[in-house]
């Protein structure tokens, strides 16, 4: 771990990787993150730290009485799940085309949605009542969303694109794994865009190092509707990946009816939450990081050609109990169309049974960084359990 302090900071930034790894563009966020007047005690910076929009991806913010929409980003809640299963590889088939093509079917990825709302179908009993309820509470979200209700309905259970993916994996036991991420879809991007707009009007932010980090503060009616909108995107975010788990396991039992779940984690990496750290309550931001508390597991992905990790946090207080969200990026999207072709995709996916088109360019493993190198940097946050390659991988 580095740590960082600047003249004008009002925290120092703790930093596990190489300075020299992290992009200028990043740094100056960083460096404006950690010049804020509600900033607590330290900025935390994960290894798998990279240029985002609104603030960096790959860091740990904590907040006294403020909260900043941009640092969560438009994809609240965004996060992973993944389920082992009483499968082994001698279970599968050798092509699984058949079986990527079934769950593309079955789960619509992109901007498209289910045509009705199925959740009601797959849940079972205690998160059918979650979804019941979260909806039955549609309307006291902001007015600016009211008319998207349908539609947030219909997409419960939806993959979405960029880097949202579902893949079935094998451990180092030949165990077969299934594993997801994804986030709130459209109704949490449009709420995150609603709100970040909305806070940078506030006249206590006209003075900040970049605009973007515009925040909003207890004891206001701004924070409070903020806060309702935010947790309720959160949890829309861990019930659509639990929905889709639940149609994945459909799916996956039409072709091995013995399929049953043995463990499960999920875990979010875009969110707020209310935590006790350094003896104060503050407002922790992960943005592009997992809570790594002491004994709770957690998910590491790398990219759609390498290893992804399962984790057992090891607490540490220096990270706000955080640790990296994956491998992050090492370049944007635009360079990897630029820099790579469809047959570099096709040779750095080998064994995975995945689109190799020009549609999934900006997803292919060179455009990450090193995974291995991302855990070795934070084997003081995280210590692994289960190791995991991926077989096949859907992309939106």
């Amino acid at each position: 771990m580095i740590v960082l302090k600047e003249k004008d900071f009002k925290v120092p930034l703790k930093i596990w990787t190489n300075l020299e790894d992290i992009e200028e563009e990043a740094r100056k966020q960083l460096y404006n993150i950690a010049r804020l007047p509600w900033v607590f005690h330290h900025v935390s910076v994960m290894p798998d730290v990279h240029f985002g929009k609104g603030a960096t991806v790959g860091s740990v913010i904590a907040t006294k009485n403020a909260i900043s929409p941009a640092a969560v980003g438009v994809d609240i809640g965004c996060g992973m799940a993944a389920v082992k299963t009483n499968l082994k590889a001698k279970d599968l088939p050798d092509s699984l085309r058949e079986i990527r093509l079934a769950l593309e079917e079955a789960i619509p990825v992109g901007f498209n949605e289910h045509k009705k709302a199925v959740y009601y179908k797959y849940l079972p009993k205690e998160l059918l009542q979650e979804a019941s309820e979260l909806f039955r509470n549609f309307y006291r979200l902001t007015e600016k969303v009211h008319s998207l209700k349908s539609k947030a309905e219909k997409q419960l259970g939806t993959l979405g694109g960029g880097n949202h993916f579902i893949e079935l994996c094998l451990d180092t036991e030949e165990n077969v794994w299934l594993m997801l991420h994804s986030g709130s879809r459209n109704i949490g991007n449009e709420l995150a865009k609603y709100h970040i707009e909305r806070a940078k009007k506030l006249a206590h932010n006209k003075d900040l190092p970049d605009p973007d980090l515009a925040v909003y503060l207890d004891g206001t009616k701004e924070m409070e509707e903020y806060k309702h909108d935010l947790y309720w995107a959160q949890k829309y975010a861990f019930l659509n990946r639990n929905v889709m788990l639940e149609i994945y396991k459909y799916v996956l039992q039409q072709f091995f009816p013995q399929l049953k779940e043995e463990e499960k984690v999920i875990c979010h990496h875009n969110y707020v939450a209310e935590e006790y750290h350094f003896g104060e309550k503050v407002y922790v931001t992960r943005k592009g990081a997992i809570r790594a508390g002491k004994g709770e597991m957690g998910i590491i992905p790398g990219s759609m050609g390498t290893k992804s990790y399962i984790v057992r946090g090891l607490g540490n207080p220096e990270s706000y109990e955080s640790a990296s969200h994956g491998a992050g990026r090492r370049m944007s999207r635009n360079k990897a169309k630029k820099t790579f072709t469809e047959k570099d995709l096709i040779e750095q996916t080998r064994g995975v049974e995945c689109r190799k088109d020009k549609g999934v360019l900006d997803e292919i493993p060179a455009a990450y960084k090193d995974i291995d190198l991302v855990m070795e940097q934070q084997k003081d946050l995280v210590e692994i359990v289960y190791v995991l390659k991926q077989i096949l991988c859907v992309k939106g």
